[in-house]
């Protein structure tokens, strides 16, 4: 035996874990959460939908009814692929974003973030690259971080993502030898920003991409929840199925406790994600997709869509009063046309701290802006949902806000 030190090795399991073991950290979203349940606390932090305005003496109808008529049925084992019913209907779904979709290109999962994490599976190799906007979904971040994969950030302006700036990264990535795999995008009513990719970026986003034979990975989980329907833009899927990877979520529309999605994709494509879903989950849940089936198809669905639509353009509207009433000098924010979040650029010369923490100080719930880029830059922005919050509470809520910043200010001055 070797009279030399031995090496130092954690002991027990921790000590057999994987490489991407180190990029599971726990999102910055969900630690807030437990926090903005304490009493006092006005949370603007996480981006859920209002179920109130569902009708649930009507879901309890269909619910009983559906395992009365055929329990044995939707409490055994599905299709990996989804139950015919709901891929047909989701293909209605998508065609309200002007998409000509066919079931054997849809592939249901248990929710969009699956579905995000089974089209990354499929196409990343560890150290290959997804260009994606900046900021971005945290939970898109959590995801490419279990596969080891690097994203790189475009910045989003009023109008979205610039797609000539995409182009040049993809391109510099590519002379220095970097595999780019996917551009990842949240188009319409962008979680965080709330910003909406315009038509003309759209179209030429998708083929700037197609050009490069790069997959758009389009996350569509608000498209439906514009405040003014008449404005609906074209799902990227819409424009080239070719070129685009569509996921599309019944969270937002309808549950999330349902844990119901999709992904839309050529169908050779659909057909390795189903292997690969059925590796994990088996199938998605039987009842949940024919509750979806009996709601969504339902008369209910849509008037109850709409209230929700109009409950959501009422309280960004409190939020854009707020904040025009609260906000220091030197702060600047989105101003939504639908979906759930508006986001705040600070004064770069202030003292923030730590967003999240400073906040909690002063009573309220909020998601820093640097959790919502991969390269853990410093915060000097803020997520605000506006989704969950009744209108005094939001109004409460950013007052206090304001307050914090004004803190940051003063903190900055004593230096």
């Amino acid at each position: 035996m070797s009279g030399g030190a031995a090496e130092s090795r954690p002991a027990g399991p921790v000590a057999a874990f994987a490489h991407r073991a180190e990029h599971f950290r726990p999102s910055p979203v969900r630690a807030v959460f437990e926090h903005a349940m304490r009493p006092g606390i006005v949370s603007l932090a996480g981006g859920n939908p209002d179920t109130g305005v569902l009708p649930h003496e009507v879901l309890a109808g269909m619910t009983a009814r559906i395992l009365s008529e055929r329990g044995p049925e939707v409490l055994q084992y599905g299709s990996g692929a989804g139950i015919a019913r709901l891929t047909g209907l989701v293909c209605e779904l998508m065609a309200l974003g002007g998409a000509v979709a066919t079931p054997d290109r849809i592939q249901v999962t248990a929710g969009s973030q699956a579905g995000l994490d089974l089209v990354t599976k499929l196409f990343c190799d560890p150290g290959d690259v997804v260009v994606a906007e900046g900021p971005t979904y945290v939970g898109a971040l959590g995801v490419f971080g279990s596969y080891e994969v690097e994203v790189q950030h475009v910045d989003v302006d009023e109008d979205g993502v610039d797609p000539e700036a995409v182009a040049a990264r993809i391109d510099a990535l590519r002379t220095v030898g970097r595999t780019v795999k996917l551009v990842y995008t949240v188009p319409t009513f962008h979680n965080p920003t709330g910003v909406t990719l315009t038509e003309p970026r759209r179209r030429r986003l998708v083929e700037v991409c197609a050009q490069r034979g790069v997959p758009v990975l389009e996350d569509d989980a608000y498209g439906l929840l514009g405040f003014d329907r008449a404005h609906r833009l074209p799902s990227l899927y819409s424009l080239d199925p070719g070129a685009v990877i569509h996921l599309g979520s019944f969270s937002k529309i309808f549950s999330p406790a349902l844990r119901l999605g999709w992904i839309a994709a050529e169908p050779s494509v659909r057909a390795r994600l189903q292997i690969a879903a059925e590796a994990v989950t088996i199938h998605p849940s039987v009842l949940s997709q024919e509750l979806a089936v009996e709601y969504v198809g339902s008369e209910h669905w849509r008037p109850a869509l709409d209230r929700a639509a109009a409950r959501y353009r009422a309280r960004c509207a409190a939020m854009m009063e707020a904040l025009e009433t609260y906000m220091p000098a030197g702060v600047r924010w989105t101003r939504p046309c639908g979906g759930f979040f508006t986001w705040l650029d600070l004064d770069p010369d202030a003292d923030h701290g730590d967003l999240m923490h400073r906040g909690l100080e002063h009573g309220v719930a909020l998601v820093p802006g640097g959790a919502c880029y991969a390269d853990g830059r410093p915060s000097t922005s803020l997520r605000l949902a506006f989704s969950a919050a009744s209108e005094a509470e939001i109004a409460e809520g950013v007052r206090r806000v304001g307050e914090m910043l004004r803190d940051g200010v003063r903190r900055r001055a004593g230096d």
